[in-house]
């Protein structure tokens, strides 16, 4: 049977063989920090690192990534963001990273709990003066985690979206872990992260991490990727098209 705790704006789920453990920080945009499957360590908080420098699983909207300038244009108008990231001056990973969102529904069963969270702005920003409110659904089993978003305009007026997700998964073994999937298209990106051009992908369709330093973007071809470590292999879908997939690879310690 499943369990859903209700701890200091956090929820944490488990099952009863304690196999399955998963922690929601609802202050931290309710972003998924810590995750356990079929007793293996997926997702593990980044602590004492910072989630205000990390982002660790947030959920990115109205924009995943970087924004040069934080300065756009829509329907021949332009906006400014915040610029969050001051060294480059970008604005960086959304406005929802932060936000506090509340539970309103939750279930557990004997093979599956989940959760449905809620934020609503009803507040017009400089940088986005639209209202809009977002769902998400996370579910987990055994052997899966589904993470269901849904976004709402409440204003009068139609807005831009991307929409992202910044898990950082955990492996015992970089050097023996092999992230596979398929593209051929690859972001060239500036100085400053920006992308600038689409090139050709040289990069092969299995790519063996060993001595790889990655903060790359790809479009890809199928939204299937796979990530095989030495301990759990692990398989992300998306339900839409047209995605891009952000790898990034820490610097040796």
């Amino acid at each position: 049977m499943y369990s859903i705790k209700h701890s200091h704006s956090a929820l944490e789920i488990e099952n009863s063989s304690k196999t399955i453990f998963a922690k929601i920080c609802l202050n931290d945009g309710a972003s998924l920090q810590e995750l356990k499957l079929f007793g293996q360590t997926l997702i593990k908080n980044l602590g004492p690192l910072e989630y205000k420098n990390t982002y660790a699983s947030s959920i990115l909207f109205p924009f995943a990534n970087r924004i040069k300038d934080g300065t756009y244009t829509y329907n021949n108008e332009t906006y400014k963001f915040p610029v969050n990231e001051v060294p480059n001056n970008n604005a960086l990973h959304g406005l929802v990273f932060d936000k506090t969102f509340d539970v309103i529904d939750e279930t557990t069963t004997e093979n599956s709990a989940s959760v449905k969270l809620l934020y609503k702005e009803d507040k017009k920003s400089e940088g986005f003066p639209f209202t809009y409110s977002i769902q998400l659904e996370y579910r987990i089993t055994e052997t899966t985690l589904d993470l269901n978003v849904e976004v709402k305009n409440t204003d009068s007026e139609t807005f831009p979206f991307t929409l992202g997700w910044h898990p950082y998964f955990l492996s015992s073994n970089l050097s023996e872990s092999l992230l596979s999937f398929e593209s051929t298209k690859k972001m060239v990106f500036s100085e400053r992260m920006i992308t600038t051009e689409t090139t050709n992908n040289p990069d092969p369709s299995e790519m063996l991490l060993k001595d790889k330093q990655l903060d790359d973007c790809w479009e890809l071809e199928k939204t299937e990727v796979e990530f095989a470590t030495p301990n759990y292999n692990l398989s992300i879908n998306s339900s839409e098209e047209n995605c891009f997939l952000q790898a990034y690879t820490p610097p040796p310690s």
